[in-house]
């Protein structure tokens, strides 16, 4: 006979631990592959972790009521030396964890505790691909200077559809009979805060916003505000009027700005940099644009110094400038909202006044955010009063 641990899954990108909620079959009980056996709870639903294989339901560690982390064993099921073979475990048997040699507390490591792994031990549920990485996958990766992410492409030929170190040494062999460019140090560095921004879940709501105002203000303006501007002027109002929507979930607690720090997109060469204007809602309009031209033109130069980036708690992006009618930017790390702008188009519009239609000229605006802080609701009020301030540019 040989063992197989039942692993706690990785059951959501941002989802950690669950807690058990229900042990469904009792020790020595058959139990059939992918059959449940145990109930978890997350902070978002209830779902089962189910068997990695046929057998006997040789031990249960997992305790009702108590929360393990990602990877934890909670249990292990007896199969047979034939699907032992099958499965890649050797013939060397395992010696299982114990609860009182190991107790796995919520706050507790993931315990590292498998049997050798021959062809591949399965996979646990509802876990495929990179999910889980073994040590010798993880040694190759850190050699090769890869993430886990870069795997996301990979067919997995091992149990469960895991990707092996064969599949990898494949894939690499095959990069190297294609076209490759080195990536420069601001692709990569863009690469690694949009990685670390899609940790967290994100969310996008949209309204089109007339921009008819604010091109008349725009056009008898001497100075001539870029749209972005403007749009970056109305969220550091609204922000300033309520700055929980910026705020950013530091543990158990929202923990609002010190200060509307506002940055705005700059296409630089292979990439984007990201300047910033300080206290953007204590100055109008008219004081931002030598503030906001200056630092276009360092950006543009590639000259910005550690001051002009960085801190700031809300960005703004016109990829209208491209053509785009709709996109869902995403934030960076340190930010929990942006603005995103579409290309203004000519379309009709209902005037009740004079019951008929009339042209206007529309874009689309996002608002791209941090779902554990801000609810649909809630961006869509902070977007709501964003138009208004465009629709008055005046106020600006």
């Amino acid at each position: 006979m040989a063992l197989v641990p039942i692993l706690m899954p990785q059951l959501g990108e941002s989802i950690a631990e669950a807690t058990i909620v229900r042990i469904l079959f009792n020790e020595g009980e058959a139990v059939l592959a992918d059959a449940d056996l145990l109930e978890v709870e997350t902070n978002k639903a209830v779902m089962g972790v189910t068997s990695p294989a046929s057998g006997k339901l040789g031990q249960i560690l997992a305790e009702a009521g108590t929360s393990y982390p990602v990877g934890a064993v909670l249990g292990y099921i007896e199969v047979s030396a034939e699907d032992a073979e099958r499965l890649g475990l050797n013939d060397e048997p395992v010696k299982p964890v114990t609860r009182e040699t190991k107790r796995i507390e919520k706050t507790a490591a993931p315990a590292s505790v498998e049997p050798t792994i021959k062809g591949g031990l399965p996979v646990p549920a509802h876990a495929g691909g990179a999910s889980y990485l073994s040590p010798r996958m993880k040694s190759r990766m850190a050699e090769l200077g890869l993430r886990a992410a870069d795997l996301s492409g990979i067919p997995g030929s091992g149990a469960g559809g895991r990707v092996t170190i064969e599949d990898l040494e494949r894939f690499m062999v095959g990069i190297e009979r294609n076209k490759t460019t080195p990536a420069s140090p601001m692709r990569k560095a863009v690469a690694d805060a949009m990685i670390r921004s899609w940790s967290r879940p994100l969310a996008t709501v949209a309204r089109p916003i007339q921009l008819d105002a604010l091109l008349a203000h725009r056009k008898k303006h001497p100075l001539k505000p870029g749209p972005a501007l403007y749009a970056l002027r109305a969220m550091a109002i609204a922000l300033g009027e309520n700055s929980a929507p910026a705020g950013r979930l530091i543990g158990e607690r929202i923990v609002h700005p010190p200060s509307i720090d506002i940055g705005f997109a700059v296409e630089a060469e292979d990439g984007v940099l990201v300047p910033v204007i300080r206290n953007a809602d204590q100055h109008p309009l008219d004081e931002l644009i030598p503030r906001y031209n200056r630092l276009v033109e360092l950006a543009r130069q590639r000259r910005l110094t550690p001051a002009d980036t960085g801190g700031s708690i809300a960005t703004v992006t016109n990829y209208g400038t491209f053509g785009l009618t709709l996109a869902t930017p995403i934030p960076l790390p340190e930010q929990t909202v942006l603005i995103g702008m579409g290309v203004g188009v000519t379309v009709p519009f209902w005037n009740p006044a004079i019951e008929e239609f009339i042209p206007v000229v529309e874009a689309l605006f996002t608002l791209s955010f941090d779902h554990r802080v801000l609810d649909g609701g809630a961006a869509g009020r902070l977007l709501k009063r964003i138009a208004e301030l465009l629709n008055t540019p005046e106020t600006l």
